[in-house]
């Protein structure tokens, strides 16, 4: 009787604290702030500008940010792990002639992918496949998890198979959940004059050397607009959560939204279709920050649609993407 072929899938998002606590929160941002992926400045005059400007005094308030949304854990982390049980629940139902597990990983912070592949080591694996969950490729978020897996194979004799699914911008699916997310919304909350969907912003000189991301996210935003028919009177497309002084892609959320204020505009819902599901940028800056902002320019009716999170169509999404990995295995595999 031959073993069953191993097969691990990994879903791995950004990464957050393991609590909204000052020190909690430098461990993580030295962590997030040091990958030259993130931050294209040279590393040595980097890191003096890291901890004699940003770690003394950002964590303090991105402590008391995360504290605003803490539940019994991040956020992120519990959509995480709900998406892992149900995706796991789903594939080993439909794929039993694989011992198949579906495990968590966060590129900063915890549990973090250096651990969840070092962990693969010790049970040899037939086979991985990596889904980072950003809908959108970008170097600055789905390369470091490329970056990990690189390192990891350099340290390893019997390599299993490989996959990784780049990202799924434009997935039928994936556009479907997010169209679909929006009307159940509005079914509940009525429709506003403006429908923005805010994306996370890059610097434009890394879009300039060649990052896809932003016209990744404008497909993605077009897309949608066209599944709800939309015209271009009723929705926006904007970049949020600059850090820094330089120049990012355009437009940004804060100043399209105060400029709507100032223009008359009394209602707007928002959502951001960049994050598979809710976190700190999210729930406190798109939900909270700029809440405000709108209401001190003159708006008056401002919403925010959650992510995808543990949808039943967003987890439809992601075993789709697996299936097509799996449905190829079943005949390299199978005994």
């Amino acid at each position: 009787m031959f073993a069953k072929p191993k097969v691990t899938i990994i879903l791995a998002n950004l990464g957050t604290p393991d609590a909204p606590t000052v020190p909690a929160v430098r461990t993580f941002l030295q962590q997030f702030l040091s990958d030259q992926r993130v931050i294209e400045i040279p590393k040595p005059i980097w890191q003096i500008i890291l901890r004699l400007f940003i770690l003394p005094f950002r964590p303090k308030r991105v402590a008391q940010a995360y504290a605003e949304v803490w539940g019994e854990d991040s956020p992120m982390r519990e959509i995480l792990l709900e998406q892992v049980k149900a995706v796991q629940a789903e594939l080993s139902q439909q794929y039993p002639q694989f011992d198949l597990n579906v495990v968590p990983a966060m590129t900063y912070g915890n549990p973090n992918i250096q651990s969840v592949l070092k962990q693969l080591s010790e049970q040899p694996q037939e086979h991985v496949i990596l889904l980072p969950l950003f809908p959108q490729y970008s170097a600055t978020s789905t390369a470091p998890l490329y970056d990990a897996v690189a390192k990891w194979v350099l340290t390893q004799r019997n390599l299993p198979g490989l996959s990784i699914i780049r990202d799924y911008y434009q997935h039928p699916l994936f556009i479907q959940a997010l169209a679909q997310s929006v009307r159940d919304y509005q079914a509940v909350h009525g429709t506003p004059e403006k429908l923005l969907m805010s994306f996370h912003g890059i610097p434009q000189p890394y879009a300039d050397k060649g990052d896809p991301y932003a016209d990744r996210c404008r497909i993605t935003g077009q897309l949608v607009a066209a599944a709800l028919g939309l015209n271009e009177d009723q929705y926006a497309i904007s970049f949020q959560s600059r850090f820094g002084k330089q120049e990012w892609v355009k437009p940004y959320t804060d100043v399209l939204i105060a400029d709507w204020g100032k223009q008359g505009v009394k209602s707007i819902q928002v959502m951001s279709p960049a994050f598979s599901a809710d976190c700190l940028e999210t729930l406190e800056e798109l939900a909270m920050e700029n809440a405000e902002t709108f209401k001190a320019h003159g708006g008056e009716s401002y919403r925010y649609i959650p992510a995808l999170n543990s949808r039943e169509d967003h987890l439809q999404l992601l075993n789709s993407l697996l299936q097509a990995n799996l449905e190829a295995l079943t005949h390299t595999l199978a005994h």
